[in-house]
């Protein structure tokens, strides 16, 4: 007799904290700095372009756990992070503008810019 098994897929893993990623489509590169910054997959390029002609990354906020690791490595800072700061014991709730309980942004200074003050001019 042959027996077959199935393997059942894991379940995906309940996360503590969310996140939600707003990207500024109209400004993106698709640059793809983003997406190999994302340890969670969350982040893909879109088939369709933005208004500069480029494709464009959007987000699976299903899959994000609001690591910000995305608008950190963004170099035109388009990226936003809302991050979910659930309570022990409290009830679960879908992420959106009315219950988000931290927001997150990202700045990136370019150190080159504001040395050019304390430079010496030849």
């Amino acid at each position: 007799m042959h027996m077959e098994t199935k393997e059942k897929a894991a379940p995906a893993k309940e996360r503590k904290v969310k996140g939600m990623v707003e990207i500024e489509i109209s400004k993106c590169k698709g640059c793809e700095l983003c997406r190999s910054a994302c340890k969670e997959n969350a982040l893909t390029l879109s088939d369709t372009i933005n208004i500069k002609g480029y494709r464009y990354i959007i987000a699976n906020n299903d899959l994000c756990t609001g690591c910000v690791n995305c608008a950190l490595v963004c170099p035109d800072a388009i990226i936003t992070v809302y991050r979910t700061n659930p309570k022990k014991n409290a009830k679960r709730e879908d992420i959106t503008p009315k219950n988000i309980k931290e927001e997150i942004k990202a700045i990136i200074t370019s150190p080159v810019y504001n040395d050019l003050s304390n430079m010496d001019y030849i």
